[in-house]
């Protein structure tokens, strides 16, 4: 099988001027570039920064006045875990454009 035919990368020296910089891609148009993209901090923002707080504001403080006798290793765990994971999923939804 020739490399060329498994759709993977294949080095097109046309591609490249004498300097090594790549003068077009492999698809032929040039990807866009990031000053002419979109990229406000808009509600998807604030959605971040509220998890931010919740996550390292509000989480740590429930677990300071978590009563000791309700399930401390509750406390310990899960409370910090669920915003965590929160501000996982937001921050990559945030950062994702349709």
């Amino acid at each position: 099988m020739c490399p060329s035919d498994d759709g993977g990368y294949v080095h097109d020296p046309s591609t490249f001027d004498e300097g090594g910089k790549r003068t077009k891609t492999a698809g032929g148009s040039d990807p866009p570039h990031p000053d002419s993209t979109d990229r406000e901090f808009d509600w998807r923002g604030w959605t971040v920064v509220g998890m931010i707080v919740l996550t390292f504001i509000v989480a740590p403080a429930a677990i300071t006045f978590w009563p000791p006798d309700v399930g401390y290793r509750f406390a310990l765990l899960s409370l910090p875990l669920f915003p965590a994971v929160l501000l996982a999923l937001t921050a990559v939804w945030g950062t994702t454009r349709p």
